[in-house]
């Protein structure tokens, strides 16, 4: 049963690697096409949420790799500097991540690992998660927002258009709850997720409180390109609650700010807890928030835009707005009063510290211990 566990679970990363690579491919051929028929701008915005997203992931991921390189007390080699420089700079340490666990992951499934070995892969894989979830903020999801407005706004439709799109939405469904499942996997006083409903659950509750995002944005933007302004104060809004909370979550000073920055553009699409505790009370004003700002979009396009209403996308985007709004905080009400469940007796405070590592005993720093102690809610 472990055995086919593990299969299986080798398969999902393969996948994963797939859909990242094809999210990549997709975005960067469409930015190509858009500039051959002359729409320099949809091309300038399109190759910037990738370069954007890839070199901030390609920072981290660094970074990440010198914490494990001096914090190793495994039988693992250490990656020489140059070759992490190489690669990251070349913005394909991403690539090399997948390619080494997946590499890792086959051989163990062929042979026993150590404890040690077991704890390292662990590690390897929250980190790439944690990486994947980070590209889905800042490329992703960015980037099926620009893509329906164009399609809304300026009626261009085209199949690479709609290939960007799908594997856009792939990915933020898959990395959503990849990150959730190698988070509770990583914490020892939590149960791993399960499969089956209470993924399932926690996709819907994901999938259905973005999208009506994405598209009270787009509708926002049809409006007025002072829309603009406005996500960027809500992002500082986002930013600065970061700051406020003094996150612990780097091993720097610069990557902490950048680690915050990050944080306010997640909190512009759904909400992600940086507490490390209870949040009912955040998350609550969060959503409220959000709805009403959702549920304001096509109201003040009908008002300001009276032709929007002749449209043939007008009517079902309000319904879509309304039912995905719905039913995504039913299925988050679910979720977080039945299906998520801790170990119990839960782990005192003062021991977690100690344990709620996500690499195991390679990983000795408070700040890599972190980053899955903050996150138990998003």
């Amino acid at each position: 049963m472990a055995a086919f566990r593990d299969g299986f679970r080798w398969l999902c990363t393969l996948f994963g690697f797939i859909f990242y690579l094809g999210d990549i491919g997709s975005d960067i051929l469409l930015s190509v096409q858009y500039f051959r028929r002359g729409h320099v701008t949809w091309a300038a915005l399109t190759l910037t949420f990738v370069l954007v997203a890839s070199v901030t992931v390609q920072t981290f991921s660094y970074a990440w790799f010198k914490d494990d390189n001096k914090e190793s007390q495994t039988n693992v080699k250490c990656i020489p500097t140059c070759y992490l420089i190489g690669i990251h700079f070349l913005q394909i340490g991403i690539c090399s991540r997948y390619l080494r666990f997946l590499k890792r992951k086959f051989k163990a499934l062929c042979s026993n690992q150590t404890r040690e070995e077991k704890d390292y892969d662990s590690g390897l894989a929250a980190d790439l998660s944690m990486l994947r979830m980070f590209e889905t903020f800042l490329e992703s999801v960015p980037q099926l927002t620009l893509q329906t407005y164009i399609i809304l706004e300026h009626n261009h439709r085209s199949n690479l258009q709609y290939i960007s799109m799908a594997m856009s939405f792939v990915t933020i469904a898959w990395s959503t709850v990849d990150y959730r499942r190698c988070l509770r996997s990583s914490l020892r006083d939590t149960n791993e997720m399960p499969s089956g409903s209470p993924t399932a659950i926690y996709l819907f509750y994901k999938i259905f409180t973005i999208t009506p995002r994405i598209l009270s944005l787009t509708l926002f933007l049809m409006l007025s390109y002072f829309t603009i302004p406005a996500i960027a104060l809500v992002w500082l809004v986002g930013t600065t609650w970061a700051f406020v909370e003094k996150t612990n979550f780097c091993t720097s000073r610069v990557l902490e700010w950048i680690y915050r920055a990050v944080v306010g553009v997640i909190l512009i699409f759904t909400f992600f807890n940086i507490r490390g505790q209870n949040t009912k009370v955040p998350m609550t004003v969060y959503y409220i928030f959000s709805v009403t700002e959702n549920l304001s979009a096509p109201i003040l396009l009908a008002l300001l835009k009276p032709e929007s209403e002749g449209t043939d996308y007008f009517l079902p985007i309000i319904l879509f707005i309304l039912f995905s709004n719905s039913i995504g905080l039913i299925f988050l009400a679910v979720y977080y009063s039945r299906l998520h469940h801790h170990v119990h007796p839960p782990v005192p405070p003062s021991e977690r510290i100690a344990d709620e590592v996500d690499g195991g005993p390679q990983v000795k720093n408070v700040q890599k211990m972190t980053r899955f102690n903050h996150f138990l809610q998003i």
